[in-house]
């Protein structure tokens, strides 16, 4: 059973600290490991890759077999069925609408010193994603990384996903042809990240690498950040549903799974006005986990992490959810707009009852790439502006440098950068002649 607290009982703020500061995710050190993986392919190029990819994935790899071509790419969709494929270009065009709304505008004006201000907006030139590999893989992650590289407008942009014995999930390749991927190479783990960091003989090195995978995967991208950029380090899943005592006691049990069946790290909340009502949700999550396939999973998720919060009313609620930060944030109340508009930390929002999260892992168009572990009080889902990159401008003109160029000469001697005030003067002196 998940717990439950009350903002009424005295042990309340306690036993509330202690669930926010819960760690999900034993993670192995295997920093040490990432290391040795990241040296020997700078050292050895596509001959490491193919050596760990044996050993790691029970594959054979070649120069010739190390990226996936056209005809693979043919094959794999052939196999897919209609209404997959409707699926999948259903989801890319409603993800794809939604990104473009993020492209920024450039912006340039004139100060009231007669300087020229602004900024430009240009794209990353080359991005790798990385896709976990086998058959349980998820082709709507394809599609919510590759998407917003394209509309920004990477020209490079490469995939990499491991085939374990060979195996490879169809969708993942259809959903990179809809998204627009240019190159996707047999290649996974710390193996994967470096090659996309460093370059090999083979595989093109990238400016940012963006999607998730495993602890061996995580550390990979920490360690090759400041070569390359990264989108962020992921930890488990995790769900905030507000819901009031309207609600289905059903419908918010299988919403709360949804994130429970990812991992049994994930972490599923409930915070409601009603302990009545959220007593029916936890035996309705028990009744669903009789017959979900995911059950084990989900329910160890539900028993060691989930919790249902009882609070006296709405404003008790969205303070609490501001301390949680989610990920996913359900708002199953009767205005949810009004109750959105005073939280602040949230990975995405979905707004009343029929707006479950699960939409948004797939077809919503918002990204569901997003902050987890209570990231969400500094940082924002992936998008647009994360394969773009901001460059300032400025003109000055003789008046303009004029009148503010003593004020800059003056901090340049504060500082004793001599030559910085120095270069400022020599102008100054020349308007002076």
């Amino acid at each position: 059973m998940p717990q439950f607290l009350d903002t009424n009982e005295p042990d309340f703020e306690p036993r509330f600290r202690a669930l926010l500061s819960m760690k999900r995710e034993e993670a192995a050190d295997v920093n040490a490991t990432v290391a040795d993986i990241i040296a020997d392919v700078r050292a050895r190029g596509d001959a490491a890759l193919f050596e760990l990819t044996a050993r790691f994935d029970r594959f054979e790899l070649t120069p010739e077999t190390l990226k996936i071509n056209d005809d693979d790419v043919m094959r794999a969709m052939e196999s897919v069925t209609d209404a997959e494929l409707d699926a999948l270009e259903l989801a890319a065009s409603r993800i794809r609408e939604y990104h473009q709304r993020q492209l920024p505008r450039d912006e340039k004006w004139t100060d009231q010193t007669g300087a020229m201000l602004g900024w430009r907006w240009t794209p990353i030139a080359a991005a790798g994603i990385y896709v976990p590999g086998g058959l349980a893989t998820y082709p709507s992650s394809v599609l919510m990384n590759a998407i917003p590289a394209k509309v920004a407008g990477v020209s490079q942009l490469d995939m990499v996903v491991p085939t374990p014995d060979g195996a490879i999930n169809p969708l993942v390749l259809a959903a990179a042809r809809m998204a627009g991927v240019d190159r996707i190479y047999r290649i996974g783990g710390a193996q994967a990240v470096a090659a996309l960091a460093y370059g090999t003989e083979s595989v093109r090195p990238v400016d940012k690498i963006t999607g998730p995978g495993n602890a061996f995967v995580a550390a990979a991208k920490r360690q090759v950040f400041g070569t390359v950029g990264i989108d962020m380090i992921a930890g488990p899943s995790e769900i905030l549903v507000i819901a009031d005592a309207e609600n289905d006691p059903d419908w918010i049990a299988i919403d709360l799974l949804s994130q429970a069946e990812h991992d049994e790290s994930a972490q599923s909340l409930l915070i409601t006005t009603d302990a009545a009502f959220g007593q029916k949700v936890a035996a309705a999550v028990e009744a669903r986990l009789t017959t979900l396939e995911r059950h084990a999973i989900a329910g160890a998720s539900w028993r060691d992490y989930g919790a249902v919060i009882t609070v006296q009313n709405l404003g008790e609620a969205a303070a609490l959810t501001d301390d949680i930060a989610p990920e996913h944030l359900e708002l199953c109340v009767a205005n949810p707009g009004a109750l959105a508009d005073n939280i602040t930390h949230a990975g995405a929002i979905f707004l009343g009852a029929w707006t479950p999260e699960a939409i948004g892992d797939y077809i919503g168009g918002p990204n569901h790439v997003l902050p987890t572990a209570r990231s969400a009080r500094f940082s924002s889902g992936l998008s647009v502006l994360d394969f773009m990159k901001r460059t300032t401008i400025a003109e000055m003109t003789p008046g303009s440098l004029a009148e503010i160029g003593p004020a800059a000469e003056t901090l340049a001697k504060s500082e004793s950068l001599e030559a910085h005030g120095l270069s400022i003067r020599a102008r100054l002196d020349r308007l002076n002649e």
